[in-house]
């Protein structure tokens, strides 16, 4: 079996669910029958960054530095200071050196996978266009000024648009990536590890 490299994209105030909940999905998958299919990591444009909250985190590969990812993980998180500040991916959806490194990626991708406003950065990248996504509930309006011609599902928890997998806020990134280990390796396979995690995961399909 192949192994994919999964790329966690982090950066600052990055919501700290957002990127460990899909970070340990794809972590434990196959660590029980040693299968192993999936080798995580996290990257970002420098180091340490200062997650939510002020959790710092230490990513193992820069931007420049980070391997081809089969499965890039784009985590959401942030918003506007009361002074109108942009901070999170509000910040990040006008960093065009991100950006430019996203598209880069983007054509030897299998997947990426969208976590809350993490559609935004996609979205100014220029991926999600008449193509169903979704977002945290508090930036779909957001989402589809970015993206006009995309088709914003307001109450679904993970879309999936083929090569984009997108989820809704925060705790949704778990479903949307047990989502896709069943898409890559088997509904039973994401099962067990949804038991060894104790997480509620009913296994179900989403469009």
């Amino acid at each position: 079996m192949k192994q994919r490299n999964v790329a966690i994209l982090v950066f600052d105030d990055v919501e700290v669910l957002d990127f460990c909940g899909p970070f340990e999905v794809f972590s434990v998958t196959g660590k029980r029958d040693g299968s192993d299919p999936f080798n995580v990591y996290t990257v970002a444009e420098h180091t340490p960054i200062a997650a939510r909250n002020s959790l710092s985190v230490n990513p193992t590969y820069t931007l420049d530095t980070c391997p081809q990812p089969d499965i890039l993980v784009v985590p959401g998180g942030g918003g506007r200071h009361v002074d109108g500040t942009p901070f999170g991916t509000r910040k990040e959806m006008h960093n065009e050196t991100l950006l430019a490194w996203i598209n880069q990626c983007y054509p030897q991708s299998e997947h990426i996978l969208s976590v809350c406003t993490g559609a935004l950065v996609l979205a100014k990248a220029s991926l999600v266009e008449n193509m169903a996504a979704t977002t945290h509930h508090g930036a779909l309006d957001e989402l589809q000024q970015i993206a006009p011609t995309a088709e914003v599902k307001a109450n679904a928890r993970v879309v999936d648009s083929g090569k984009l997998i997108f989820s809704g806020g925060i705790s949704a990134g778990i479903d949307a990536a047990f989502y896709l280990v069943a898409k890559l390796l088997g509904k039973d396979v994401a099962l067990e590890t949804a038991t060894y995690m104790e997480y509620d995961w009913s296994g179900e399909s989403y469009g």
